[in-house]
Protein backbone atom coordinates (compact mmCIF):
# COMPACT_ATOMS: atom_id res chain seq x y z
CA UNK A 1 0.00 0.00 0.00
CA UNK A 2 1.47 3.33 -1.07
CA UNK A 3 0.43 6.92 -0.45
CA UNK A 4 -2.22 6.83 -3.18
CA UNK A 5 -3.88 3.85 -1.51
CA UNK A 6 -3.90 5.62 1.83
CA UNK A 7 -5.42 8.67 0.16
CA UNK A 8 -8.09 6.38 -1.29
CA UNK A 9 -8.72 5.02 2.21
CA UNK A 10 -9.27 8.49 3.64
CA UNK A 11 -11.44 9.53 0.69
CA UNK A 12 -13.68 6.52 1.23
CA UNK A 13 -13.72 7.05 5.00
CA UNK A 14 -14.77 10.65 4.42
CA UNK A 15 -17.57 9.54 2.11
CA UNK A 16 -18.86 6.99 4.60
CA UNK A 17 -18.68 9.38 7.54
CA UNK A 18 -20.44 12.17 5.64
CA UNK A 19 -23.10 9.80 4.30
CA UNK A 20 -23.71 8.41 7.80
CA UNK A 21 -23.35 11.68 9.72
CA UNK A 22 -27.04 11.81 10.62
CA UNK A 23 -26.97 8.22 11.84
CA UNK A 24 -23.89 8.82 13.98
CA UNK A 25 -25.47 11.94 15.44
CA UNK A 26 -28.67 10.01 16.14
CA UNK A 27 -26.68 7.40 18.07
CA UNK A 28 -24.90 10.15 19.98
CA UNK A 29 -28.19 11.89 20.78
CA UNK A 30 -29.27 8.85 22.78
CA UNK A 31 -26.22 8.73 25.04
CA UNK A 32 -24.07 11.81 24.40
CA UNK A 33 -23.97 15.35 23.03
CA UNK A 34 -25.69 14.63 19.69
CA UNK A 35 -22.73 15.98 17.73
CA UNK A 36 -20.55 12.98 16.82
CA UNK A 37 -21.64 12.77 13.20
CA UNK A 38 -21.48 16.52 12.68
CA UNK A 39 -18.05 16.85 14.25
CA UNK A 40 -16.45 13.86 12.57
CA UNK A 41 -17.89 14.79 9.18
CA UNK A 42 -16.36 18.24 9.50
CA UNK A 43 -13.03 16.77 10.56
CA UNK A 44 -12.73 14.28 7.71
CA UNK A 45 -13.78 16.87 5.14
CA UNK A 46 -11.08 19.16 6.51
CA UNK A 47 -8.61 16.29 6.18
CA UNK A 48 -9.53 15.90 2.53
CA UNK A 49 -8.88 19.59 1.94
CA UNK A 50 -5.52 19.42 3.70
CA UNK A 51 -4.51 16.36 1.67
CA UNK A 52 -5.45 18.14 -1.54
CA UNK A 53 -3.24 21.06 -0.56
CA UNK A 54 -0.30 18.97 0.65
CA UNK A 55 2.26 16.86 -1.18
CA UNK A 56 2.15 13.62 0.79
CA UNK A 57 4.38 11.01 -0.84
CA UNK A 58 4.32 8.37 1.89
CA UNK A 59 1.56 6.56 3.78
CA UNK A 60 2.90 7.99 7.03
CA UNK A 61 2.65 11.53 5.70
CA UNK A 62 -0.95 10.95 4.63
CA UNK A 63 -1.94 9.74 8.08
CA UNK A 64 -0.02 12.51 9.83
CA UNK A 65 -1.91 15.09 7.77
CA UNK A 66 -5.22 13.45 8.62
CA UNK A 67 -4.29 13.41 12.29
CA UNK A 68 -3.51 17.13 12.29
CA UNK A 69 -6.77 17.94 10.53
CA UNK A 70 -8.88 15.89 12.92
CA UNK A 71 -7.27 17.41 15.99
CA UNK A 72 -7.62 20.98 14.73
CA UNK A 73 -11.03 20.81 13.04
CA UNK A 74 -13.08 18.18 14.87
CA UNK A 75 -14.91 19.15 18.01
CA UNK A 76 -15.77 16.99 20.98
CA UNK A 77 -13.75 14.02 22.16
CA UNK A 78 -13.58 12.35 18.76
CA UNK A 79 -11.14 14.90 17.31
CA UNK A 80 -8.34 14.36 19.83
CA UNK A 81 -8.95 10.60 19.98
CA UNK A 82 -9.00 9.93 16.24
CA UNK A 83 -6.33 12.55 15.63
CA UNK A 84 -4.04 10.86 18.13
CA UNK A 85 -4.76 7.49 16.54
CA UNK A 86 -3.81 8.62 13.05
CA UNK A 87 -0.70 10.41 14.27
CA UNK A 88 0.43 7.37 16.25
CA UNK A 89 -0.09 5.18 13.18
CA UNK A 90 1.85 7.67 11.06
CA UNK A 91 4.78 7.65 13.45
CA UNK A 92 4.92 3.87 13.32
CA UNK A 93 5.00 3.84 9.51
CA UNK A 94 7.79 6.40 9.35
CA UNK A 95 8.89 7.51 5.90
CA UNK A 96 8.54 4.21 4.03
CA UNK A 97 6.98 4.77 0.59
CA UNK A 98 5.21 1.41 0.59
CA UNK A 99 3.63 -0.37 3.54
CA UNK A 100 3.37 -4.12 4.04
CA UNK A 101 0.61 -6.01 5.81
CA UNK A 102 2.87 -6.41 8.84
CA UNK A 103 3.62 -2.68 8.96
CA UNK A 104 -0.05 -1.77 8.68
CA UNK A 105 -0.82 -4.14 11.54
CA UNK A 106 1.76 -2.37 13.70
CA UNK A 107 0.22 0.98 12.74
CA UNK A 108 -3.28 -0.17 13.70
CA UNK A 109 -1.94 -1.42 17.03
CA UNK A 110 -0.24 1.93 17.61
CA UNK A 111 -3.50 3.74 16.82
CA UNK A 112 -5.30 1.63 19.41
CA UNK A 113 -2.58 2.25 21.99
CA UNK A 114 -2.77 6.00 21.36
CA UNK A 115 -6.52 6.05 21.87
CA UNK A 116 -6.30 3.99 25.04
CA UNK A 117 -3.54 6.14 26.46
CA UNK A 118 -5.46 9.35 25.82
CA UNK A 119 -8.94 8.14 26.71
CA UNK A 120 -8.03 5.57 29.37
CA UNK A 121 -10.70 3.24 27.97
CA UNK A 122 -10.65 -0.53 28.22
CA UNK A 123 -12.65 -3.17 26.40
CA UNK A 124 -16.15 -3.24 27.83
CA UNK A 125 -16.34 0.50 28.60
CA UNK A 126 -18.66 1.11 25.61
CA UNK A 127 -16.32 3.23 23.49
CA UNK A 128 -14.62 3.05 20.09
CA UNK A 129 -12.10 0.75 21.76
CA UNK A 130 -14.74 -1.99 21.81
CA UNK A 131 -14.66 -2.00 18.01
CA UNK A 132 -10.95 -1.37 17.57
CA UNK A 133 -9.56 -4.03 19.93
CA UNK A 134 -11.23 -6.99 18.15
CA UNK A 135 -10.41 -5.38 14.79
CA UNK A 136 -6.69 -5.20 15.52
CA UNK A 137 -6.73 -8.75 16.88
CA UNK A 138 -8.57 -10.12 13.85
CA UNK A 139 -6.24 -8.30 11.46
CA UNK A 140 -3.18 -9.71 13.19
CA UNK A 141 -4.58 -13.25 13.22
CA UNK A 142 -5.05 -13.20 9.44
CA UNK A 143 -1.57 -11.78 8.82
CA UNK A 144 0.02 -14.31 11.20
CA UNK A 145 -1.71 -17.08 9.25
CA UNK A 146 -0.23 -15.81 5.99
CA UNK A 147 -3.27 -13.91 4.77
CA UNK A 148 -3.01 -10.90 2.46
CA UNK A 149 -3.99 -7.28 3.02
CA UNK A 150 -7.52 -7.54 1.59
CA UNK A 151 -8.29 -10.54 3.80
CA UNK A 152 -6.77 -8.96 6.89
CA UNK A 153 -8.51 -5.60 6.48
CA UNK A 154 -11.85 -7.28 5.75
CA UNK A 155 -11.44 -9.40 8.89
CA UNK A 156 -10.70 -6.23 10.87
CA UNK A 157 -13.80 -4.48 9.56
CA UNK A 158 -16.01 -7.49 10.26
CA UNK A 159 -14.61 -7.86 13.79
CA UNK A 160 -15.19 -4.16 14.43
CA UNK A 161 -18.81 -4.55 13.35
CA UNK A 162 -19.25 -7.40 15.82
CA UNK A 163 -17.63 -5.27 18.52
CA UNK A 164 -20.07 -2.48 17.73
CA UNK A 165 -23.00 -4.84 18.20
CA UNK A 166 -21.55 -5.94 21.53
CA UNK A 167 -21.67 -2.35 22.82
CA UNK A 168 -25.47 -2.44 22.76
CA UNK A 169 -25.59 -4.54 25.91
CA UNK A 170 -22.95 -2.51 27.75
CA UNK A 171 -23.40 0.41 30.16
CA UNK A 172 -21.11 3.33 29.33
CA UNK A 173 -18.19 3.83 31.69
CA UNK A 174 -16.29 6.62 29.94
CA UNK A 175 -17.06 10.10 28.68
CA UNK A 176 -20.31 11.99 28.86
CA UNK A 177 -22.30 8.79 28.27
CA UNK A 178 -21.04 7.41 31.59
CA UNK A 179 -23.22 9.95 33.41
CA UNK A 180 -26.27 8.11 32.10
CA UNK A 181 -24.99 4.77 33.35
CA UNK A 182 -27.56 1.98 32.92
CA UNK A 183 -29.66 4.12 30.59
CA UNK A 184 -27.03 3.68 27.87
CA UNK A 185 -27.77 -0.05 27.68
CA UNK A 186 -29.66 -0.84 24.50
CA UNK A 187 -27.80 1.70 22.37
CA UNK A 188 -24.82 1.35 20.03
CA UNK A 189 -21.79 3.41 20.93
CA UNK A 190 -21.34 6.16 18.31
CA UNK A 191 -17.55 6.05 18.50
CA UNK A 192 -17.56 2.33 17.83
CA UNK A 193 -19.95 2.95 14.93
CA UNK A 194 -17.60 5.48 13.30
CA UNK A 195 -14.65 3.15 13.87
CA UNK A 196 -16.48 0.51 11.84
CA UNK A 197 -16.93 2.98 8.98
CA UNK A 198 -13.23 3.90 8.96
CA UNK A 199 -12.18 0.26 8.92
CA UNK A 200 -14.71 -0.58 6.21
CA UNK A 201 -13.10 2.16 4.15
CA UNK A 202 -9.67 0.63 4.75
CA UNK A 203 -10.92 -2.76 3.56
CA UNK A 204 -12.36 -1.15 0.44
CA UNK A 205 -9.05 0.57 -0.33
CA UNK A 206 -7.09 -2.65 0.19
CA UNK A 207 -9.48 -4.56 -2.05
CA UNK A 208 -9.01 -1.90 -4.72
CA UNK A 209 -5.25 -2.41 -4.67
CA UNK A 210 -5.70 -6.14 -5.06
CA UNK A 211 -8.11 -5.65 -7.96
CA UNK A 212 -5.66 -3.33 -9.73
CA UNK A 213 -2.90 -5.89 -9.29
CA UNK A 214 -5.02 -8.62 -10.81
CA UNK A 215 -6.03 -6.43 -13.73
CA UNK A 216 -2.46 -5.53 -14.52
Amino acid sequence: MDASTFRAWIAEATRLVVDNADHLTHLDAAIGDADHGINLSRGFQAAQVMLAETSTTTPGAVLATVGRALISKTGGASGPLYGTAFRAAAKTLGEDPDVSAVQLGAALAAALAGIQQLGAAAEGDKTMVDALIPAVSAYQSVVDAGGDLPAATRAAADAAARGLQATIALPARKGRASYLGPRTVGHEDPGAASTVLILQALATAAAGVAAEGTAS
